[in-house]
């Protein structure tokens, strides 16, 4: 390990899961979801409702991930292909980014 290389430093890669609902509960592992919702800027029931519904919005998880440390895009383009009707193309978009 180089301690003048900034690429030493950096956190592993966090592992993408194939829902956001691994997202949502890794945050709820470390704090309640109307404490989430604050910090987000959010109403507690649009997270409930998200969870109800099985699915974040791309820009929630985004904003999810960035709070808790990870890199928001993979979790974005998870969150816009669960909100996809079945198809060849988000077949094709899952198995690309290696969640189908």
């Amino acid at each position: 390990m180089d301690v003048f290389d900034p690429r030493s430093h950096a956190p592993a890669p966090v592992p993408i899961a194939r829902s956001t609902m691994v997202l949502l509960s890794l945050a709820l592992a470390s704090d309640g979801l109307v404490s989430w919702a604050r910090r987000l800027g959010l109403s507690e029931q649009a997270l409930r409702t998200a969870r109800s519904r099985g699915r974040l919005s791309p820009a929630i998880a985004g904003a999810l991930a960035l709070e808790l440390q990870h890199d928001p895009g993979p979790w974005m383009v998870v969150a816009a292909l669960e909100t996809e009707r079945q198809s060849a193309c988000k077949e094709r978009m899952q198995k690309h980014f290696g969640l189908g």
